[in-house]
């Protein structure tokens, strides 16, 4: 089926665009916040493959149902280097100069997106080795989004009419879910997460 989105596509494919914006947020946030240069350099990572989904999700929205495979990804490259420097305008614009909510002022009104700006764990107070605790409540949190945009995803390919549409979507949900095995990677070699 290659007509219009439907409502409940469009409905569906926006709020997959707010969740992408919050991870660029959460993780251009968390890696100027890192202790451990090798986590920031994780977190900046993830931050440019989060603005790609961003900018395949508006390229489907733009296409109106008539998206092809090929047009995802386009413009890579690495994102997120000027880590805590989101919604003042530096991101690089991605997939044929769309640039995310977060680097137009972040516009997302009482979204999450707002809280997710001003998070500083800096002055959070944590006992043992403090430097340690902040990493591993970003780790945490973000290993806690990604299941949560996972899912979102997972809605997303059931509800898609429009075969295109669906594989890219499962591509998505793949690279969601690769990115929280890298968080736990990181996590269970550091300590932080024991498999019982």
């Amino acid at each position: 089926m290659q007509g219009q989105l439907s409502q409940k596509e469009r409905m569906l494919l926006e709020d997959l665009k707010k969740e992408e914006d919050l991870c660029v947020i959460k993780y251009q946030s968390y890696a100027s916040q890192a202790k451990d240069p090798q986590l920031s350099q994780l977190f900046n990572k993830l931050a440019g493959e989060e603005q790609k989904h961003y900018s395949t999700i508006n390229q489907i929205l733009q296409s109106g149902g008539q998206f092809q495979p090929g047009q995802q990804g386009q413009g890579g490259g690495q994102q997120g280097q000027g880590g805590g420097q989101q919604g003042q305008g530096q991101k690089q614009s991605q997939g044929g100069g769309q640039m995310s909510i977060a680097s137009q002022g972040m516009q997302s009104g009482g979204q999450m997106g707002q809280a997710a700006s001003k998070i500083n764990l800096n002055q959070m107070g944590t006992g043992g080795s403090a430097q340690q605790s902040q990493d591993q409540h970003m780790l945490h949190d973000m290993l806690s989004t990604e299941k949560y945009v996972s899912s979102a995803y997972d809605t997303g390919v059931f509800e898609s009419s429009h075969p295109n549409i669906r594989q890219a979507l499962q591509k998505i949900q793949q690279d969601e879910q690769g990115h929280g095995e890298q968080i736990f990677q990181y996590m269970n070699s550091h300590g932080m997460y024991q498999v019982q």
